[in-house]
């Protein structure tokens, strides 16, 4: 009996080249990448390099910047499986063009051109905008915890950064005495042990986090002592004691602050977070997001909580927009309630849009507006953002936000699987959220539809350079 079977045979030999865009199909990701990334100006990166074509040849910064942001957007973030995949993936060997980059070069262009990379995310929006998207009608802010690449338990407080040091200076003193005990206490033996040098290292940082520590305790202290004189100020012009409970004293804050305070040895930058999960050592990334589910914004905080957070997120939006079209104006800007405090509200002045902030949470607001409480008067800025909550305008607009912002962070920490940041310190962590917020507004452009995309190229390239000069067309 003969089987009908299609056979492959490993050993024929191939009489012509083949085309990479054949292994592919042709809406695939991979040349998306590549038509987006041959639109960007990448001038920044190439002034880095030397004009003469002198010394050894490097990787084009065009195919570098494809091969991240491919990553980014299939959730790749390791400089070793990058490398890997630009030999097994037939994707990631289009986007490399066949080469290779090993590890070292893939992580180093990264360290190199943080801030480059980072910038790109205003080079994205007006291809999102060209496409239909960006619509800012209405425009949600909120924050998600991204764990730091440090552990919890490298925190130490003032008093164990202390003990620490103790310990260090012990060993020292251990490897001298055994030192003095081999070669006599007048002669130099070996050289000074490797592990000897770091551990001086180790205690120069540790006395620098131990001065960093007293600065945020002396800040908390300024702070206590300068609200512990304007009470005492108001009680002076009223000639009455204020009510309430008596603010601690110096001495008590002192006390707390040196227990409380934290720095955490492998990321000093990180702070611990609470979340609905639990704590984590990390960072609070913000991002306001579109109707249709653009990041048009995005920052990084070391703060815990977001109330701090609407005006400059506000600021940076309103900033961005502009850089896309001078009269796009945002509609209504919405926030919960962890944005909420009057100061906030008394900062927004005529020339802000229209901002609504749940002022309890979302619960309460809920609850609050299916039973139609009636607000007490007299109307202060609180109330009177409790009663537009009430309304029915103010109910259908704050109903956007939950559908804005979440499922943006679900598709980047569930899909993409970005629960964590590869880089340490502030700086590189907020290059590498914006990234991934680039990779977020690339797969929402990539899905929206490559053939919309081509369609509107006219438009998208006109826009593209009035924002960036030298810009090219999309490749077909």
């Amino acid at each position: 009996m003969a089987y009908n079977f299609i056979c492959g045979d490993r050993d024929q030999l191939l009489l012509l080249p083949q085309d990479m865009r054949d292994w592919l199909p042709g809406k695939h990701l991979a040349f998306f990448m590549l038509d987006i990334v041959s639109q960007l100006n990448l001038s920044e990166f190439r002034r880095f390099y030397n004009p003469d074509g002198v010394g050894n040849a490097a990787y084009d910064p065009s195919m570098m910047v494809a091969l991240y942001f491919y990553s980014y957007c299939v959730g790749e973030r390791s400089s070793r499986k990058i490398e890997e995949l630009c030999r097994e993936s037939v994707p990631y060997r289009v986007v490399s063009g066949g080469l290779q980059p090993d590890h070292s070069t893939i992580s180093r262009f990264r360290k190199r051109f943080e801030k480059e990379l980072a910038a790109l995310f205003l080079q994205v929006l007006p291809f999102c905008c060209a496409a239909g998207l960006c619509d800012v009608a209405a425009v949600a802010v909120d924050g998600t915890k991204m764990k730091a690449n440090a552990a919890m338990a490298k925190n130490r407080t003032e008093s164990g950064l202390k003990k620490d040091i103790e310990r260090y200076l012990r060993e020292a003193d251990m490897i001298d005495a055994e030192e003095d005990r081999l070669y006599g206490p007048d002669k130099p033996g070996k050289e000074i042990p490797p592990e000897y040098a770091t551990r001086e290292k180790r205690i120069n940082e540790f006395r620098k986090y131990q001065k960093q520590l007293a600065q945020e305790k002396q800040k908390l202290v300024e702070e206590h002592q300068a609200r512990i004189d304007k009470r005492k100020e108001q009680e002076a012009e009223t000639g009455a004691k204020k009510r309430g409970r008596k603010p601690k004293s110096i001495e008590k804050v002192e006390k707390d602050a040196q227990k409380k305070l934290k720095v955490n040895l492998t990321d000093p930058d990180s702070r611990i977070m609470k979340t609905a999960s639990g704590y984590l050592q990390g960072f609070n990334c913000q991002a306001a997001v579109s109707s249709d589910q653009i990041v048009v914004a995005a920052e990084l905080t070391q703060d815990q909580n977001d109330v701090h957070q609407l005006i400059p997120m506000l600021e940076k939006t309103i900033e961005n927009l502009k850089t896309l079209e001078e009269n796009m104006e945002i509609g209504t800007f919405l926030g919960d309630a962890g944005y909420f405090s009057e100061k906030n509200l008394r900062q927004l002045g005529p020339d802000y849009p229209d901002v609504i902030l749940a002022v309890t949470k979302e619960w309460k607001t809920l609850k609050a507006q299916r039973g139609g409480n009636i607000i007490p008067l007299p109307v202060d800025l609180k109330t009177a953002m409790e009663y537009r909550l009430l309304t029915p305008e103010g109910r259908e607009l704050y109903s956007k936000r939950k559908i804005m912002p979440e499922p943006v962070f679900g598709q980047m920490k569930e899909v993409s699987g970005f629960r964590g940041f590869m880089r340490r310190g502030e700086e590189a962590c907020a290059c590498e959220w914006k990234m991934i917020c680039t990779a977020h507004n690339l797969l929402k452009l990539w899905r929206y539809g490559v053939d919309k995309v081509h369609r509107k190229t006219a438009a998208a390239v006109a826009m593209a350079r009035e924002i960036v000069p030298n810009t090219l067309v999309f490749a077909s």
